[in-house]
């Protein structure tokens, strides 16, 4: 490692501790022959798969592009932010343990809906009519009822997504 002030290419490290996180390692590190000291972060970089759009074109997966979709659908909802890093965070997760370096936007679109069906019920609909390209109001209706099948006890959770059916 150079040091950072005279540029000599050859640094001792003093100490090296995990960050809070436990994602990176500290280094505390002294140059021999300016006697400066300073720290540098250590991380491991890993490659997340090549999104494979449903035009056969190919882009990089963009964890920012992930975000934003999720804030599309939560906005105006009770989501805090920390629910939408983790949800991000498990995204992430599952796509570098797939260890695949093509994955279709079909598949992370399914992975959001996963994560937004346990989120919030407002947001999954509203993602789920624009990723499922709902054309009428029978597909709402539709996508509603699979919602309340899969999730007994759904009213106890969340306000009612339809009126009450009494």
């Amino acid at each position: 490692m150079h040091c950072p002030f005279c540029q000599h290419d050859d640094t001792r490290v003093i100490d090296s501790r995990l960050t809070e996180d436990g994602g990176s390692v500290r280094r505390r590190r002294e140059c021999p022959r300016c006697g400066e000291r300073f720290n540098t972060f250590e991380t491991a970089e890993l490659k997340l798969p090549t999104i494979v759009k449903s035009g056969k074109r190919r882009e990089a997966f963009d964890e920012h592009k992930l975000r934003v979709g999720f804030e599309r659908a939560l906005q105006k909802r009770p989501v805090s932010g920390d629910a939408v890093d983790a949800a991000v965070l498990a995204i992430v997760n599952d796509l570098r343990r797939g260890a695949e370096r093509e994955v279709s936007s079909r598949q992370v679109g399914e992975l959001v809906m996963r994560e937004l069906k346990q989120l919030d019920h407002v947001a999954y609909v509203r993602f789920a009519s624009v990723y499922r390209k709902f054309e009428d109001m029978q597909a709402f209706r539709e996508e509603i009822e699979r919602l309340e099948r899969d999730l007994p006890g759904l009213e106890s959770l969340q306000l009612p997504l339809l009126g009450d059916k009494e």
